[in-house]
């Protein structure tokens, strides 16, 4: 699976622009503000959906400018598959596969597989659990439609459990027969996600501990583990158990919507007791063992992202990386620098031949 072009309108710092890919490994390299960034997201948007920053669609079209369009042509298995993401001006988001529109984009997701590597994806590592579980969910979403499915379906019903809370804080008597009616339909999707993920990691964490001591190029343990609430008290009972201290916080306590992902180095807690470097080299691990899972199940490398990525290695771990992601690997890669000269010498140290796109403001 292989973008061979991409044109841009009204997208980010962009008003229009297209860009032809015709190597395996594509360098982006200009000064900061020129756009690098923008365009690894214009290509997860073509293949997720959306943003892989931005929690709005409007965050994304240019200034002062209403609406914007991403089209892009893959090709896979011998046949182009084109595919475009609008926002349009009134705020209708739409998108369009081989011309023909989606009306659910959740189908889409999945496809085309991405992997998205950019500077703040540290918080995934030393950050809260929301961002280990959108990881987590987003590597699912990718491989499984029912859990993608399960996990829309689980955040509607927790919005709607929220929303009954708050209300029942209003009323004297509230009745609890829809709660309950409630309770099963979350504990039923939710029950689900947890499986799914709990059968997932006891494949996913050995791979993560292997992609680790082969980026760090040393003997570590690291040591990781799936945290929730229904590993100790059955899903149903623990919403039945908590019910007053819900009502009287008015939101949901216990779920699969508060798991985490709990990561520690030679015994030690991971947060505290690691340096910079093996951060960086958890989290590398982390990405480039999803990129493994994927191109397994689907049978096709996803593409790879890398944004800022020199400045978040040492030149040790970093070629260990390049080696790995741009040499042992089909699939296509697209990484951004500020240096040109920089990934041309770093390219042609590791024997690769990469298509350099120079952007200027």
């Amino acid at each position: 699976m292989h973008l061979t072009r991409i044109s841009l309108t009204q997208f980010r710092n962009y008003s229009q622009a297209s860009f032809v890919f015709n190597r395996r490994v594509v360098g982006v390299s200009g000064a900061n503000g020129v756009g690098k960034t923008n365009l690894l997201d214009a290509i997860h948007f073509l293949c997720f959906t959306r943003s892989y920053f931005s929690r709005t669609e409007a965050a994304s079209q240019q200034t002062g400018m209403a609406g914007f369009r991403i089209q892009g042509f893959f090709e896979m298995d011998g046949h182009e598959h084109e595919i475009t993401r609008i926002l349009r001006e009134n705020g209708k988001k739409e998108l369009w596969v081989d011309r023909e529109q989606l009306s659910r984009f959740s189908k889409h997701i999945g496809r085309f597989p991405v992997v998205f590597i950019a500077p703040d994806d540290i918080e995934l590592v030393t950050g809260g659990a929301e961002e280990r579980r959108k990881f987590l969910d987003a590597l699912l979403s990718q491989l499984d439609e029912d859990y993608l499915q399960d996990l829309i379906r689980y955040e509607k019903i927790l919005q709607e459990r929220n929303g009954f809370l708050k209300k029942a804080a209003e009323q004297p008597h509230p009745d609890f027969d829809i709660l309950d009616i409630i309770d099963d339909q979350l504990v039923s999707a939710g029950s689900r996600i947890y499986q799914s993920r709990k059968a997932f990691l006891e494949v996913f964490i050995p791979q993560v501990s292997e992609m680790y001591a082969f980026i760090a190029g040393r003997t570590e343990i690291i040591g990781m583990r799936y945290q929730s609430s229904l590993d100790k008290q059955d899903f149903r009972d623990s919403l039945q158990q908590n019910r007053q201290r819900d009502l009287a916080l008015q939101r949901t306590m216990s779920g699969v919507h508060r798991d985490d992902l709990e990561f520690d180095l030679n015994g030690l807690v991971f947060k505290q007791s690691a340096s910079q470097g093996q951060r960086k080299s958890l989290l590398f691990a982390l990405k480039l063992s999803e990129f493994s899972i994927l191109r397994k199940a689907k049978g096709y490398a996803p593409i790879l992202l890398l944004d800022d990525i020199f400045e978040k290695l040492d030149a040790g771990r970093m070629e260990n990386l390049l080696q790995w992601v741009c040499r042992q690997n089909d699939g296509q890669v697209f990484l951004t620098d500020t240096h040109a000269q920089r990934i041309r010498l770093v390219m042609e140290g590791i024997g690769v031949d990469c298509q350099l796109l120079e952007l200027t403001s």
